[in-house]
């Protein structure tokens, strides 16, 4: 593509002079991400005391190695890993052969877990949510997204086991909401700073019930309304929080300008600049921090197996 055929429309950036751009009239934008070097950088210099971390993207993601999940981890390690989950978004661990009691016991380390109210459980552990897919259950979690955003108190992290993987196929991506933010012109941000959003449990999990049974989803799982730019509880900082499978519009928004405002915004999980992707192998463990970013699970390896068990630590109720 030549210069020529693109329309330059600069966007609020860091740095003046090094400007992403608007393609035409399209809500895309190209060029340098300016706006993520300042994390890059930061990451870069971190040092840790208990384990290693190789940073692996622009702003999120980081491979952990001399850290053993199969065994009780003193308070120091436990603190530090905390602290890289805050840091990196998302920590990768491998070779880490949990049972499903080794698997719980660490996820609460983090806080207490939660039970998944429609998802099938592990045969061993209620709190484990078992996604086990193949030739007859197919993997439909292929859609940019935070966790339990219809809770009260939706997940502030979750774990991921990979029991069983696929040979090929089957990645996990996830993608940086504070940069999904930062991306996003003046204009846009000012518009929804003070916004909140519904959302539904039966968005997903009532999506082919009887109106009556959807009614009966709602009594056990009430809508709730959340910012549609949260403040991090423990980073201080903005992060976006609305996706298309659980909110169900804007607050005081007509249907189709609350529609569009919501892709629009869910639009900013797109680019590969903002984004990890985690190719899986068995016993790799994923940890990430559900409010700082979204992940989409590929669904590209059907008909063959791909078994996952996930805890979920519950968080405190978002806020602006």
């Amino acid at each position: 593509m030549s210069e020529s055929t693109m329309t330059a429309t600069p966007v609020d950036s860091a740095e003046q002079g090094v400007r992403p751009f608007k393609l035409g009239d399209y809500p895309l934008l190209a060029g340098p991400f300016v706006h993520l070097r300042a994390e890059r950088e930061r990451l870069a210099a971190l040092r840790w005391q208990h384990f290693d971390a190789r940073q692996v993207a622009a702003t999120l993601g980081a491979e952990i190695s001399g850290v053993d999940l199969t065994v009780p981890q003193p308070p120091e390690v436990i603190a530090e890993l905390r602290r890289a989950l805050h840091d990196y978004k998302v920590l990768f661990f491998r070779d880490q052969p949990l049972t499903p009691d080794q698997h719980v016991a660490f996820a609460r380390r983090f806080g207490e877990l939660e039970i998944h109210p429609a998802l099938a459980a592990s045969s061993d552990q209620p709190e484990l949510v078992r996604f086990e897919k193949g030739a007859q259950m197919v993997g439909v979690e292929n859609a940019w997204h935070h966790d339990v955003t219809w809770r009260e108190q939706p997940s502030m992290g979750a774990i991921l086991h990979a029991v069983a993987v696929p040979a090929i196929g089957g990645d996990t991506l996830f993608s940086d909401m504070y940069a999904a933010y930062e991306s996003l012109d003046a204009e846009t941000r000012t518009e929804i700073d003070d916004l909140d959003a519904v959302h539904d449990f039966t968005r997903a999990f009532g999506a082919h019930a009887s109106p009556e049974q959807q009614a009966e989803m709602r009594r056990r799982n009430p809508s709730v309304t959340h910012p549609v730019v949260a403040t991090h509880a423990e980073t201080g900082r903005k992060h976006l929080y609305v996706n298309r499978i659980f909110t169900d519009h804007i607050v005081g928004y007509e249907p189709d300008r609350s529609h569009t405002l919501i892709d629009r915004l869910a639009r900013a999980a797109d680019y590969p600049e903002h984004q990890v992707r985690l190719t899986w192998q068995p016993h790799t463990v994923a940890f990430w921090d559900n409010r700082a970013v979204q992940h989409y699970a590929a669904s590209d390896y059907w008909p063959q197996p791909r078994i996952v068990e996930r805890a979920s630590i519950i968080g405190p109720r978002p806020t602006r």
